[in-house]
């Protein structure tokens, strides 16, 4: 009874202490102000490449969650010419996963902080409803970073970001950027035009977060397949950081949440 009065007023505050610093750090690492804080969010400048192609190149320079510019060069598959892309000087695009893994994050330190410093924990059950909540809001955070929008092409062919190039995209060129773990990834698809007279059967693809050559949709009227399909990308390390303060803290979480079960778990088999 005396470890697990302990437990309750020590370790649990040491524990939530830990967690705190932990997810302080990696909500800045989101390089985003905090309100009041002023200061711009220094622009990043990352190269998009990979590996055995040179199809697509690009520069990229991120500022938080927004990617303010984009330099594109794209070979077009059909006459090897070619083109470059930049985002207009007007308009800058919103990478919403890294906007709500960060307000998942606060949502996580405010439930951790959202009591007076004298608290004290009365039972394990509170504290395992506690660490609960904190997981579900850093698993959100991850889930956020790892598992990118599934999309299907008709939303990529209407989404804003294909407005945003100056020269205009050519209409058989779609593209999509999106994070993928610690990676900013663009994805960029050729399409060719499906005549009515061709005897493909024409099957429209759902949603996805990469599509395959041979891909059909439907936009504006006209049928289109897929004919190539190149993805770049490039590492970011504040998102490979946030990453790894996510899973120590839900180890811190589950570690504690272990703690108070076997104490629970005495109580409840005890004799009488």
């Amino acid at each position: 009874e005396k470890e697990f009065k302990w437990l309750l007023q020590e370790e649990v505050h040491a524990v939530l202490k830990q967690l705190q610093d932990i997810l302080k750090e990696a909500s800045q690492r989101f390089a985003l102000p905090t309100s009041g804080s002023g200061g711009a969010v220094k622009q990043e400048n990352f190269v998009l490449s990979t590996s055995g192609t040179d199809q697509v190149k690009g520069v990229l320079t991120l500022q938080g969650d927004t990617l303010c510019q984009a330099d594109v060069n794209l070979k077009m598959p059909r006459n090897n010419q070619l083109l470059h892309f930049a985002f207009r000087e007007d308009k800058q695009w919103k990478l919403q996963q890294i906007q709500d893994a960060r307000n998942h994050v606060n949502k996580a330190i405010y439930l951790l902080v959202n009591r007076d410093v004298s608290y004290q924990f009365k039972t394990g059950m509170e504290v395992l409803k506690l660490m609960d909540a904190v997981m579900l809001q850093l698993t959100r955070a991850r889930n956020r970073l790892t598992t990118p929008a599934v999309l299907t092409l008709p939303e990529i062919a209407s989404g804003g970001l294909i407005k945003m190039f100056t020269p205009a995209l050519p209409p058989d060129v779609l593209v999509n950027f999106y994070i993928n773990l610690n990676k900013l990834c663009l994805t960029v698809y050729h399409l060719h035009v499906l005549q009515p007279s061709t005897t493909k059967n024409f099957k429209p693809a759902g949603g996805s977060i990469l599509h395959n050559p041979g891909a059909m949709f439907e936009f504006g009227n006209q049928r289109y397949e897929v004919s190539h399909v190149h993805k770049v990308e490039c590492v970011v390390p504040w998102l490979n950081d946030a990453l790894v303060f996510f899973t120590v803290s839900l180890q811190l979480c589950q570690q504690l949440k272990d703690k108070i079960s076997v104490f629970s778990s005495y109580w409840n088999c005890r004799p009488y």
